[in-house]
């Protein structure tokens, strides 16, 4: 059994992860990469942090259950499948799909906090944090928030200024030279993109065994 390399791709809210990661996985056969998302380590809502007035906070290390999250990625280093539902943030719109997760050359792990916590950041390989200005970040979530979760204006800027930032300054920003690479996201990524896909196809082609 070869033994994937372990890439975590972060950043602040809105950086422009996404794209990035579609752009990425579009270059790979699904059986040469892997992702694993955040996204879908949310703890139930009703566990979920509450602000002084009464809105749940999803953007705080809180929200996440790293445990679970750091486990899943040891066993896809051993070699086995997992399963997660996917998690829909309370769209009313959007069913949750069932989705696995196997083993490939490159694992990619993908998160606002995935440099936040030890037992996660100690199995990445390779760290990459995506940057971008406050002003576009702001821009692009009230695009993504809007279309992807129903919230409103209101909503948004809300989240943004009591939510957002605070988390952004507390427990991403000081982690953002702990990466080894941090790609400048303000108009364009392709560049770096084009580095980052060669030097990880090469991962793909020939891995150590797994001792």
């Amino acid at each position: 059994m070869n033994k994937p390399y372990i890439v975590g791709i972060t950043g602040g809210s809105a950086s422009g992860k996404t794209l990035f990661l579609e752009k990425l996985l579009n270059s790979f056969e699904s059986s040469q990469i892997c992702l694993i998302s955040q996204d879908n380590y949310y703890k139930a809502r009703h566990l979920q942090p509450i602000d002084d007035k009464g809105v749940h906070n999803f953007d705080t290390p809180h929200s996440i259950d790293f445990e679970q999250y750091a486990e899943d990625i040891r066993q896809i280093q051993k070699g086995k499948t997992i399963t997660r539902q996917e998690y829909t943030f309370n769209n009313p719109n959007k069913t949750p799909k069932i989705l696995s997760f196997s083993p490939a050359p490159v694992v990619v792990v993908e998160g606002i906090f995935v440099l936040y916590y030890p037992e996660l950041a100690d199995l990445l390989d390779l760290k990459i944090f995506i940057d971008a200005k406050d002003y576009i970040k702001l821009k692009r979530r009230i695009v993504r928030d809007k279309v992807e979760r129903g919230y409103d204006l209101d909503d948004v800027l809300y989240r943004y200024e009591k939510h957002v930032m605070p988390t952004y300054e507390k427990y991403i920003e000081p982690f953002k030279h702990d990466a080894d690479i941090i790609i400048p996201n303000n108009r364009s990524f392709e560049k770096a993109l084009e580095v980052i896909k060669t030097y990880l196809k090469a991962k793909t082609s020939a891995k150590p065994k797994i001792q």
